[in-house]
């Protein structure tokens, strides 16, 4: 998948605050995402990201 940083992606599950969609902050075996709604930060794997995966919103 090419995901690079400043995308924002949206996933299947939301987040507890009502938000879908991450700002990608770092990638690489893990990645870091900031939620959109409330801007919780998360660690979590790469594999588990590419998996829940809707859409990617490319960042200019």
């Amino acid at each position: 998948m090419d995901i690079q940083v400043g995308d924002v992606i949206k996933l299947k599950k939301q987040h507890p605050c009502g938000s879908q969609e991450w700002e990608v902050l770092r990638i690489g075996m893990d990645f870091r995402l900031k939620c959109c709604g409330c801007g919780h930060q998360i660690m979590i794997p790469r594999k588990q990201v590419e998996k829940n995966i809707r859409d990617i919103k490319r960042a200019n």
